[in-house]
């Protein structure tokens, strides 16, 4: 007997279901905040699965966790219907407004052969967007704080670099590592936490300058490098 194949609209039933009154308990208690970790957690395992993809071939998991992934928008997009606030139907709508909007050189007659410009032509249009909003934060405070420190501040800085001043040059950077290494090393392991944090920040902070300015993924190389040395004591 040929297994069943569910479709997109079967699955929002079943989510539908498990929120409802004879649903799941677990399912029916699950909050917009409670769920939280789960996205996280569910992200971080796409990421995982894609890692996997690429060393071994296997793409079965990869297909596995994009599955958590949705069912994490559904159940969002499920208690906001519940709430009276938007529906599922509402969120690819949108999604898919962004998309023609943002790409106007594929939609529209906007010409745009390079993905500098394209780029470039999201930034503004998306700028544009936010105009009016009441959510609308101050263009630092918009990069969300949820980011890891890593990431963030790698868009914080390309950001601040970009609308108020130069962030400094790779040079620049360079010598702040160097000298902020040499802060700790003369403080020395000792000197504790209150007097290493400053120049660990600096250290930190200037060295997420040389990965931005040089175009790295600062987040993705210290996953690697991690992973790296895993596998050498294994």
């Amino acid at each position: 007997m040929e297994e069943k194949r569910y479709t997109y609209e079967d699955f929002l039933e079943i989510i539908k279901t498990l929120r409802s009154e004879n649903g799941c308990p677990w399912d029916r208690e699950q909050t917009h905040r409670s769920l939280r970790p789960c996205m996280t957690e569910e992200a971080a395992e796409v990421l995982a699965a894609i890692r996997i993809y690429e060393t071994t071939g296997n793409w079965e998991n990869l297909r596995e966790e994009l599955g958590d992934v949705l069912l994490q928008v559904v159940m969002h997009a499920c208690i906001a219907q519940e709430e009276g606030l938007f529906t599922m139907e509402d969120v690819v709508n949108e999604v898919a407004a962004k998309m023609v909007r943002r790409h106007p050189h594929v939609f529209g007659d906007v010409q745009a052969d390079t993905s500098a410009q394209v780029l470039k032509n999201w930034d503004e249009i998306k700028k544009q967007e936010k105009e009016g909003k009441a959510y609308a934060q101050t263009p630092l405070r918009e990069i969300p704080p949820e980011l890891p420190a890593l990431t963030r501040a790698a868009k914080v800085l390309k950001k601040a670099d970009k609308l108020y001043e130069s962030q400094g040059t790779l040079a620049d950077a360079a010598e702040k590592v160097r000298a902020a290494t040499g802060e700790i090393e003369s403080l020395g392991e000792a000197a504790g936490e209150e007097r290493l944090t400053a120049p660990m920040g600096e250290l930190l902070m200037a060295v997420s300058n040389i990965a931005r300015l040089c175009k790295l993924s600062q987040e993705q190389i210290l996953c690697d490098k991690i992973e790296e040395l895993i596998e050498k004591y294994e």
